[in-house]
């Protein structure tokens, strides 16, 4: 991580703070800074090995880049999951005849879609098979 601190802006900051500061408490401050800057560097250290010591050897091969949510753009995001192509475990089953003579049936996101899409096919219950029913669901 970059700052942008430049010699410049130091010599900035060390002015300001022997005006603020003054000269004679400044070595002080100084001392009691450097203590501070130590003790976090420490404390970043010994939470690394713990971290090492619970996740185990595996959390040096994981890509911390891949997991920065800077990277994701909710459009690209939105865009993949909208248009990708639907996985089926098992291949659709052919329509029936009554579904595809029905005219009313047709599905007009499907057919609007891109051509490489396939359609979906709705399924339809008759008297013969109907609809799943769970009586302890009611």
């Amino acid at each position: 991580m970059e700052f942008g601190l430049t010699f410049d802006k130091l010599l900035l900051i060390g002015l300001v703070a022997v005006l603020i500061i003054g000269p004679e408490r400044l070595p002080k401050a100084a001392e009691a800074f450097s203590k501070v800057v130590r003790r976090v560097g420490e404390y970043l250290r010994d939470t690394k090995d713990k971290m090492k010591d619970e996740l185990g050897p595996e959390i040096d091969e994981v890509d911390w880049r891949k997991l920065d949510p800077r990277q994701y753009d909710p459009r690209r995001i939105i865009r993949d999951a909208l248009f990708e192509e639907p996985s089926f475990d098992s291949a659709p089953s052919a329509p029936s005849a009554a579904v595809t003579s029905n005219p009313f049936t047709a599905d007009p996101v499907a057919e609007s879609a891109s051509p490489s899409r396939q359609p979906r096919t709705r399924e339809f219950f008759t008297r013969a098979t109907p609809p799943p029913f769970d009586a302890e669901a009611t």
